[in-house]
């Protein structure tokens, strides 16, 4: 019987971005902004954009692919695919079911994609405006737990309190992102190093988080393409193939009221074996990690729930050191990260694993071969995926 699965099938062959901009200030709306990195994904790959037959995104991303595509002049459009959910956790599923439809000849070249203009839209951090709340928010909003730092804290503070986690972990991984960010002249805060004292310092956003604790508000766009794996060696650059990716959420993870089974969780227990199963690997194989970052402790809950580390091991594991290119144990989020690189949803976290395996990381890890995405922390569903070089397969 033949295996199904994703390994080696599919890669990505280019990647695009936009500038970043702080949130309301891009002077462009989301949909040219979503153009624009497609256009520079082309360019990247080395392609006609008119080769390109299908769209994935997710979280409710608003940019309609059939206006996309004639906005393109594409011949046409074979695949088009929202992944649900409203947080970041579908960033690395999209990247999944675009590889899904290439593997199985739904389309042949796909564009995973991911625009945000909030000066036309909703700011993302803030609480929902409007008088009436439905679902979740009616649940929470009577007792104040409105914004993403509310709604996630307290899982986070629960996790950290059980395991007599110091604060000194989170910290590290916030020092470790700004360290990168100041070699890579795309971040938001490139030229704005963060201190240790400069971290404890800032104020409280709501416990355990301070400010540097929190994702950074940005407008801009992201965009990759996938294409047969067969197919891959054509292009300009380096292939990163897809190795595995996995997507999903734990047992009533749903019940998003504060009573869900497995509460302090970051809501991957059940999704990082399956996604090592796919790939073949160990955490151990992993050379370089890009983990979500919407608050350090949902990174930390990652981490852990990717079987790097245990819980009783975070305080002596994360220190900056170990968590910095080249020569850290476990180097994280080299692009500078949602924290310091930009808050692409996530989607930028994806297109600086590419870059890790091509070797073009502003941070680059020596001989990456394997590099790790971890999608959204703590949302449902969420999800993961591992790209590697020709080597790995």
């Amino acid at each position: 019987m033949t295996t199904r699965t994703l390994r080696g099938k599919v890669a990505v062959v280019g990647v695009g971005e936009t500038p970043y901009y702080k949130h309301g200030q891009s002077p462009e709306p989301e949909f040219k902004l979503a153009l624009q990195a497609i256009l520079a994904a082309c360019a990247d790959a080395g392609i006609d954009p008119r080769r390109i037959d299908g769209f994935a995104s997710y979280s409710n991303d608003r940019n309609d692919p059939s206006r996309i595509a004639a906005a393109l002049g594409l011949p046409a459009l074979r695949f088009s695919n929202m992944n649900w959910g409203g947080g970041g956790g579908g960033g690395s599923a999209a990247m999944g079911n675009a590889a899904a439809a290439v593997a199985c000849g739904m389309a042949n070249c796909v564009v995973v994609f991911r625009a945000l203009a909030q000066g036309q839209f909703q700011r993302f951090g803030a609480a929902p405006p409007g008088g009436t709340a439905s679902g979740e928010p009616a649940f929470n909003a009577p007792y104040g737990v409105m914004s993403p730092a509310q709604r996630y804290a307290m899982r986070a503070m629960r996790f950290l309190h059980e395991n007599r986690i110091a604060p000194s972990a989170q910290r590290a991984i916030a020092l470790a992102s700004y360290h990168h960010a100041q070699a890579n002249p795309r971040a938001v805060m490139h030229g704005r190093p963060l201190t240790a004292e400069a971290y404890d310092a800032s104020r409280w956003i709501v416990e355990p988080w301070r400010l540097f604790d929190c994702c950074q508000e940005n407008d801009g766009a992201a965009a990759l393409i996938v294409v047969p794996a067969d197919e891959a060696r054509d292009f300009k650059h380096k292939p990163a193939y897809l190795l595995a990716s996995a997507q999903g959420s734990e047992h009533r993870n749903g019940a998003r009221v504060h009573n869900a089974p497995l509460y302090a969780t970051s809501s991957f227990t059940s999704v990082a074996p399956q996604l090592y199963e796919m790939a073949g690997l160990k955490p151990k194989d992993v050379d370089v990690v890009q983990s979500y970052e919407n608050f350090t402790g949902g990174v930390l809950m990652s981490l852990v729930e990717h079987g790097f580390f245990t819980a009783e091991e975070a305080n002596d594991f994360l220190t900056p050191e170990n968590l910095q290119a080249p020569s850290g144990k476990l180097p994280l989020n080299t692009s500078g990260g949602n924290l310091a690189e930009c808050y692409m949803h996530g989607l930028e976290l994806q297109i600086e694993a590419v870059r890790q395996v091509r070797g073009q990381s502003t941070a680059q890890v020596p001989k990456a071969d394997v590099s790790m995405v971890i999608s959204g922390p703590m949302v449902t569903p969420v999800s993961s995926m591992i790209l590697g070089s020709e080597a790995t397969l």
